[in-house]
């Protein structure tokens, strides 16, 4: 009977609080946690180990608020932000960080509250992807037996709806039926006025939304009189005193909720619903695109009432999703990469926005934060691809379609691929390297091999070429140009760009000569024999050259003609995943064994020169090993570094080794890319 009182309990449980079977290490701490996270513009973390000691924060670092309190049986307590009001906090008994999903759970005076901020993520859903939703919830219930009186406080700033605080912001009330809904935006209204990389949106409106049928009141004031009076009466009144338009900073105005426990004796949940709706996505060659759910036919009064209608079935949608990949993460590569990847899997998608093109198409961009603002770049795409490989192969497609769009186009004159597309959020053009008028300062035979690698992959999934033929002169004019430039490249950048240039780069070569082979595979696929026995040939040579050009001992170089040097190779991963079996087997067996003596405390270093490497590198050049024990001993320091790295940003992709210390980037897509493990046969 013990057994089964527990199984039932135990069933409880996961039903009502969302409890898998698989989940983080114990103790394990992010550096940041995902709050509400759907694309650049819409996407908020806590930089701290208790949401009560700091505010929420764009993930450029700007803050953007949002306070919660409870008060039990008339003791006020503090969950979330950091106020200079005489609160205390609530105690927190853990944090959990699922792929949907973030948890929080606080106890304090015989009352469990776990606080949940569920992003419905789901890569194999593009109009749910899309939509710029976010569900906070609260699900509490007695920890004593004892019936407790609770009500809970909840308010966004109007931080979230400008780039600056000195910008006008106004707000309303819509009148939807079933409804209870709060609006905020900026009174100028600019849409896709700016581009650059420390933005946030500064057009578009932020939506509080909940049940009509829910206990809640609803109040948009000025945030110290909100919270203080909350403080005070458990209630908030209107500030007739709160005049509009003002800017974000006059008075701080938060649109608030109360929610009343009346006579908490059972498990019971409040949530809102946070919608942040923009006309515009991005612009795309001079034109302006929507949201991809918007481009579905879906209108904003339709978007809020279905996503309140079906607030308990994407809850579950989520939940389950959560539970599925966090077990195959797990099954893959064991708990440590699973703590690596969770994270990675929302931070990835909320790096980039999905549009809609004028027909519908889906247009998927990413945004190089904090690196230079580029959007759509091809080096960003590629190490991210692996993620969109595993959960969606139509998400890479629409993420490579606007690229080979722009580069079939007579605009660009190269022979090898583009690098981006413009700055975030405009996408007409190539801004990188003197753009597309020089091509001084450019990666051709970097984004050219990245291009043929992904496109074949992508027709390895799918079973079929179709999306590479449909472009096939452009590429073939990139797979005639890494012929004659891929094997020993000249002085160029590749994706390490902070690197700095670099002639014979034995990695690019592995790219390239790859590369080859997989053009190769597309010709075969797309009914062109002869040209792909003759890349073939050609792959095939370059990689035996490859071999004895590079060697040096016990290794591989980091340049052919730079002796005591090496590198990571993590380019050479494609080579196992796509079956291409272009090189030697032992050229892997023997650069793992070597990499084993160069880690650090947090890592392998990128190659000789510096200390600092790179996080999604690192992930690729471990999923070489053919041991699961390398695989382990190779990702033990980054988990390491997750957990113990000083600085307190959404991931960093880019690091020192012996410090721990992020040397630039943050909340970047690419760590999309540590789910190439997932890909291998």
């Amino acid at each position: 009977m013990k057994t089964k009182a527990f199984l039932m309990f135990a069933g409880f449980l996961v039903q009502f609080f969302g409890i898998g079977v698989y989940s983080q290490e114990k103790n394990f701490r992010l550096p940041a946690v995902p709050l509400v996270t759907n694309n650049p513009y819409f996407s908020i973390w806590s930089f701290s180990n208790n949401p009560a000691e700091d505010w929420p924060r764009h993930w450029t670092g700007s803050v953007q608020a949002m306070a919660c309190f409870a008060t039990i049986d008339g003791k006020v307590f503090r969950l979330m932000g950091h106020t200079h009001m005489a609160v205390p906090a609530m105690a927190l008994k853990g944090t959990e960080v699922l792929p949907t999903r973030s948890i929080y759970t606080f106890e304090e005076s015989g009352v469990r509250i776990r606080l949940t901020f569920t992003s419905p993520l789901l890569a194999d859903d593009l109009v749910l992807l899309s939509e710029p939703l976010t569900y906070v919830s609260w699900q509490a219930e007695p920890s004593d037996g004892k019936v407790h009186e609770l009500k809970i406080y909840f308010d966004v700033s109007a931080e979230l709806v400008v780039n600056t605080n000195d910008q006008e912001v106004s707000w309303s009330r819509p009148k939807i039926a079933g409804l209870d809904i709060m609006q905020m935006g900026t009174a100028a209204q600019e849409a896709l006025r700016k581009s650059g990389d420390d933005l946030r949106i500064d057009w578009g409106y932020l939506y509080v939304v909940s049940p009509a049928a829910q206990p809640v009141s609803n109040v948009i004031c000025g945030a110290d009189l909100a919270r203080a009076s909350f403080l005070k009466n458990g209630t908030v009144l209107p500030d007739d005193d709160l005049r509009m338009p003002r800017p974000a900073s006059d008075d701080w105005p938060v649109m608030a909720s109360v929610f009343s426990f009346d006579s908490l004796a059972h498990p019971a949940e409040r949530y809102i619903l946070l919608a942040y709706v923009d006309a515009f996505r991005v612009e795309f060659l001079n034109r302006k695109l929507p949201p991809y759910w918007k481009s579905q036919g879906i209108t904003t009064s339709q978007l809020l009432r279905e996503a309140v209608k079906t607030y308990a079935y994407t809850s579950e949608r989520c939940k389950k999703y959560d539970d599925r990949l966090m077990k195959a993460l797990v099954k893959a590569g064991g708990q440590n990469y699973c703590d690596i990847a969770v994270p990675a899997y929302r931070q990835s998608l909320a790096a980039c926005s999905l549009a809609g093109d004028i027909d519908g198409t889906p247009m998927y961009f990413p945004k190089e934060n904090f690196s230079n603002g580029c959007i759509s770049t091809v080096d960003v795409i590629y190490p991210a691809c692996p993620l969109l490989l595993y959960c969606n192969t139509g998400l890479l497609k629409a993420e490579l379609e606007p690229m080979m769009i722009y580069a079939s186009s007579k605009r660009w004159k190269f022979p090898f691929s583009p690098h981006d597309l413009g700055t975030y959020p405009l996408a007409n053009g190539q801004v990188y390297g003197g753009g597309e008028i020089s091509g001084e300062d450019q990666m051709p035979v970097e984004e050219s091999g990245n291009m043929l690698i992904m496109l074949y992959a992508l027709a390895t999934k799918e079973g079929k070429a179709d999306f590479a033929v449909k472009y096939w002169p452009v590429i073939s004019k990139w797979a005639e140009y890494l012929r004659e430039n891929g094997l020993d490249p000249e002085n160029q950048l590749c994706t390490d760009d902070f690197a700095g240039h670099l002639a014979h780069n034995t990695n690019l070569s592995v790219k390239a000569i790859i590369a080859l082979g997989c053009y190769s595979r597309l010709c075969g696929m797309s009914g062109k024999p002869e040209e792909a026995r003759a890349y073939w040939k050609t792959a095939s040579e370059f990689a035996s050259l490859w071999k004895s050009m590079a060697a040096e001992g016990d290794h591989y170089k980091l340049a052919f003609d730079k002796s005591s040097s090496w590198s990571q190779k993590y380019n050479l991963v494609w080579d196992r995943l796509l079956q291409l079996n272009l090189f030697d087997p032992s050229i892997a067996k023997q650069e793992i064994s070597f990499y084993k003596t160069k880690q650090n405390a947090f890592g392998i270093p990128l190659d000789n020169r510096k200390d600092y490497t790179k996080l999604d590198w690192i992930l690729w050049t471990a999923t070489l090993a053919d041991d699961p024990s390398d695989f382990d001993e190779l990702v033990a320091p980054v988990h390491k570094f997750l957990n113990e790295t000083p600085d307190r940003v959404p991931m960093t992709d880019w690091y020192d080794t012996k410090t721990g210390k992020q040397v630039g980037f943050q909340a970047r897509s690419v760590v999309g890319g540590v789910f190439i493990k997932m890909l291998k046969p």
